[in-house]
């Protein structure tokens, strides 16, 4: 239909920067260049990701896992997508488009978190920006707790990361690494 065709932006309009403002958690989607893909969630506090201009953004690389998939994509095929969003709000946005991993120095000092700066930050150029409709979070009832789904029974991090890798060390002390870090 046109009016879900046409919502699509070329750059950032202020109900975009609004929500970039106050949403604390992103999904990334990348690919290599074989097209396998990869997404990685992205959180910190409300606003970490850095608007440059109506077409740019930044998106500061924080301490995870340390598998750096979405680097390795971007030195492969810049291709990106981002969906944002905010807890307890049923719309989403959605932006894709072209990025690089920048180092700039005065970028990366404007981006501290707990004291710390980024040692890498990805620039995001803005080519497709959009709010999601609702339909998905309404549906799973993300937002809704009572309605969430029972966690008994699901393996721990720790679990699966001992048997997916084959971990020999006991189950306890996978557990102490995941917390300490």
């Amino acid at each position: 239909a046109p009016p879900v065709v046409e919502k699509t932006l070329s750059s950032l309009d202020r109900h975009c920067l609004t929500f970039i403002s106050r949403a604390p958690f992103l999904l990334i989607a990348s690919s290599d260049r074989e097209g396998r893909m990869d997404i990685s969630p992205k959180g910190d506090a409300p606003g970490f990701v850095k608007v440059l201009d109506s077409t740019t953004l930044a998106i500061p690389d924080r301490p995870g896992n340390q598998r750096f998939d979405t680097f390795r994509n971007l030195f492969e095929s810049s291709r990106i997508g981002l969906i944002f969003l905010i807890p307890g709000k049923r719309e989403t946005l959605r932006i894709s488009g072209k990025a690089e991993v920048v180092r700039d120095a005065e970028l990366l000092a404007s981006m501290p978190a707990n004291g710390k700066q980024p040692a890498l930050a990805i620039a995001v150029h803005v080519e497709e920006a959009f709010f999601h409709c609702a339909k998905c979070v309404i549906r799973s009832r993300l937002w809704m707790p009572e309605h969430w789904p029972s966690l008994e029974g699901l393996p721990s991090l720790a679990e699966t990361m001992k048997d997916a890798a084959s971990i020999p060390a006991p189950l306890e002390a996978v557990e102490a690494i995941i917390k300490d870090d």
